[in-house]
């Protein structure tokens, strides 16, 4: 893969924070007043990258109220949010943590189940791997030597790296693949580490490699969900949430919202 063109598809992502802006063209005067307003800081999991943003920009054609966008790990979220982040929306990818805040009397309650993810397996072009053959295309590149760089998320605070983690383990590999592994700070940053060069490839969030920047950069196969335990994506409003920051978190559990998460991937709650 061309590096420049990799550069510009990711928009550098890892950890990246997205000011989704008002336009005057697209709602009416009434709805003025709530751009004039700091847009709420909405904290997300980094697999949440392309369909939260998409989410958003709808969100704003209809209400015009702009949002702050910031992706990472869970974990880190989660930290940063212990120790004073203005974040007023968290959405995780393991609701443990948003237990976690809740717990800690940071959150106005337990929140909501938004998302079940799924991980894929991804490989660049001329990789030795098969991914349509799955675990068993891992293993088979690994029988032969052909791995020395293979990706996954930090599993001590991305969710997605963890069950990259018991992925491998269930299936065996875990052992044999752990000289060869490189660890991203989140499942974003594993997912750039997967497709660059010299890399075989790597085990990441579903719902990125459904992205259009990335759909087209690789090869990938959806992982069995009995590899790991569920992927259970959980949302909570902060004490700092503001009216516009719960808007968004409504707006989210509501048909246009879910219809993009849909098309991302992820299983939806009730279905």
């Amino acid at each position: 893969m061309d590096v420049s063109i990799w550069a510009i598809a990711m928009k550098n992502f890892v950890g990246r924070r997205t000011f989704l802006g008002a336009s005057t063209a697209i709602f009416a005067a009434s709805d003025r007043s709530a751009c004039a307003a700091e847009p709420p800081v909405v904290a997300a999991a980094a697999d949440l990258q392309f369909a939260l943003e998409e989410v958003g920009r709808l969100f704003q054609a209809q209400t015009g109220q702009a949002l702050r966008l910031s992706f990472g790990s869970s974990g880190n979220i989660t930290r940063q949010i212990e120790q004073g982040s203005p974040a007023e929306l968290f959405l995780s990818a393991d609701e443990a943590f948003v237990f976690r805040l809740a717990d800690a009397g940071l959150t106005r309650d337990r929140g909501e189940l938004y998302a079940v993810g799924r991980i894929a397996l991804l490989a660049p072009p001329g990789s030795p791997l098969r991914t349509e053959g799955g675990m068993d295309a891992i293993r088979e590149a690994l029988d032969a030597g052909r791995i020395t760089r293979f990706a996954i998320a930090n599993p001590e605070h991305a969710p997605y790296g963890r069950a990259a983690d018991q992925a491998l383990r269930s299936a065996g590999l875990w052992d044999r693949l752990q000289p060869s592994l490189v660890l991203g700070e989140n499942v974003a940053q594993a997912a750039q580490f997967a497709l660059a060069g010299g890399s075989q490839g790597g085990i990441v969030a579903y719902s990125l490699v459904l992205a259009p920047a990335l759909r087209d950069r690789g090869a990938y196969a959806l992982l069995p969900d009995g590899l790991h335990a569920p992927l259970r994506q959980r949302m909570v409003l902060t004490h700092r949430a503001t009216p516009e920051a719960e808007r968004f978190y409504a707006y989210v559990q509501q048909s246009a919202a879910r219809e993009v998460m849909r098309r991302y991937g992820f299983v939806l709650p009730g279905e």
